[in-house]
């Protein structure tokens, strides 16, 4: 049985109602999800994440992870925004810490700030990455985001969801399902 743990963007937690919507979407494949809140949620119930906090975050992850894989089976990560971007950054820096990454609605770079790239880590990322994006996510367009999956030398898919913004769109059902069936397909 595969595990999928998955974390929320900034301004959430884990029981926002897409990652909600996904738990179950992934449940009836016999899919276990785990939804987490990162560090930073655990210490504050509001408000953003520090840059401070990243390192923690990621720690704390790591840890998630490391339980999960007592359990036996494939353990995938990812995550919403922020804590899809500190799943890849953890994945870079240590490739054996998970089986792949399911990152959705990647923050490429801030709305307005298209040469301010966050990719460096990229190139380091050894695991299968399946991108779940918007075409209307001002984080990154459809074409950016295809390009900088291209730093990863490993397998990879991005999977757009038609007139969605980086919510991913208003019906969370919906979302969920489509992108339960990427990843089951990604997984196999």
């Amino acid at each position: 049985m595969v595990t999928l743990l998955l974390t929320h963007g900034a301004g959430s937690n884990r029981n926002a109602p897409l990652l909600v919507a996904i738990e179950r979407a992934l449940a009836e494949h016999d899919v276990t999800v785990i939804r987490y809140d990162l560090p930073f949620r655990q210490a504050r119930p509001t408000g953003p994440p520090r840059p401070s906090d990243a390192a923690a975050d990621r720690a704390g992850l790591r840890e998630q992870l490391e339980l999960a894989r007592a359990q036996g089976g494939p353990v995938w990560m990812g995550g919403v925004s922020y804590g899809g971007r500190q799943a890849s950054m953890l994945a870079a820096e240590d490739p054996a810490v998970a089986d792949g990454l399911v990152l959705l609605s990647y923050p490429l770079h801030a709305p307005g700030k298209p040469t301010q790239l966050r990719t460096a880590h990229l190139p380091q990322i050894r695991v299968p990455t399946l991108v779940i994006q918007g075409t209307k996510d001002p984080f990154g367009s459809p074409e950016e985001i295809q390009a900088a999956l291209e730093l990863i030398p490993s397998r990879k898919r991005l999977e757009l969801l038609p007139n969605a913004g980086h919510d991913l769109g208003r019906d969370k059902n919906s979302a969920a399902r489509q992108m339960a069936d990427a990843f089951l397909e990604f997984v196999r």
